[in-house]
């Protein structure tokens, strides 16, 4: 992640000078919401995380995992023993955008129908 100084375009997020583009970049794609979404339910190892989430590769996994962690938004937990035991958990933060990121998943999943018969209607 880049280190920005203080700007006085710091929260405007049209503008492509603020840092908050980069951390909706890294909230915003589609492994994040998913990595988040699961993890709102409490510790998962990476394994689990990967059984999980349908379709997402052990590299894109374990890349986004990172990412969101030095976000601040997952607290990733190593366990000295033999085999290694890694953990991952929502930060306060990351619990308050997982907060966000369910009630979007919920009004797309509340929608679907309508969304998809749109779809339907528009490739007609």
């Amino acid at each position: 992640m880049t280190n920005y100084a203080i700007s006085p375009v710091l929260g405007q997020v049209l503008s492509t000078e603020c840092p908050s583009r980069e951390i909706l970049e890294h909230l915003a794609n589609k492994w994040s919401v998913l990595i988040l979404r699961c993890l709102s339910e409490g510790v998962h190892r990476f394994y689990e995380l990967k059984q999980r989430i349908q379709g997402v590769s052990e590299k894109m996994l374990s890349q986004t995992l990172k990412m969101l962690e030095q976000d601040g938004f997952i607290l990733r937990t190593v366990y000295p023993v033999v085999p290694p035991k890694v953990e991952y958990q929502l930060t306060i933060t990351g619990s308050q955008a997982a907060e966000k990121i369910m009630c979007l998943i919920g009004w797309i999943e509340k929608s679907l129908p309508e969304i998809l018969g749109h779809q339907q209607s528009v490739a007609k």
